[in-house]
């Protein structure tokens, strides 16, 4: 049987293959990652840091609870980031800005918080879609995995938790 623990591994395990993904379209197939891109990827590695994290602590039930919530915060910033950046992919053409500076060029001039806004207000690059799968691009991806990451996570952290300490009792 499946220990809470083995499941925030596999957790772990599904948001370090989404990143290899993501660093072998970038590499192998030469897909540069617009901001957007590289926004969505921290989120991906910020989920996937907590996963390993509560697998490494092995939490009882207070803890559990603790883990799901923080492990879906980070699920949630991640589906907003993608959510944006489909949405800017789907907006007439000529209606996004044109191509704005490179995020390495911005965190040398910007402040953190004037970086975020300005990423998130989205650019040309933003909007061109490069990679499909399925009709999906990489955007709409990251959004049902993290949307099912998210799922499993309430399942592995929660539920199964809950079942576990309210389960058949035998009299």
């Amino acid at each position: 049987m499946m220990t809470q623990r083995t499941g925030n591994w596999l957790g772990f395990l599904a948001c370090a293959g989404l990143l290899a993904f993501a660093y072998y379209t970038q590499y192998f197939l030469g897909l540069e990652p617009c901001p957007l891109c590289i926004f969505q990827r921290i989120g991906v590695a910020a989920v996937g840091v907590l996963f390993l994290l509560a697998a490494l602590h092995g939490p009882g039930r207070k803890g559990s609870m603790a883990w799901a919530v923080l492990i879906d915060v980070a699920v949630i910033a991640t589906i907003l980031v993608a959510a944006r950046h489909i949405w800017i992919q789907h907006q007439p053409a000529g209606t996004v800005a044109a191509c704005g500076a490179s995020l390495d060029h911005m965190m040398k001039i910007f402040s953190v918080g004037e970086i975020v806004r300005k990423v998130l207000t989205g650019s040309g690059e933003c909007a061109k879609i490069s990679w499909q799968f399925l009709s999906l691009s990489m955007p709409t991806w990251v959004l049902v995995s993290a949307l099912g990451l998210g799922g499993y996570n309430i399942w592995n952290n929660i539920v199964r938790v809950r079942k576990r300490d309210t389960g058949p009792r035998f009299r």
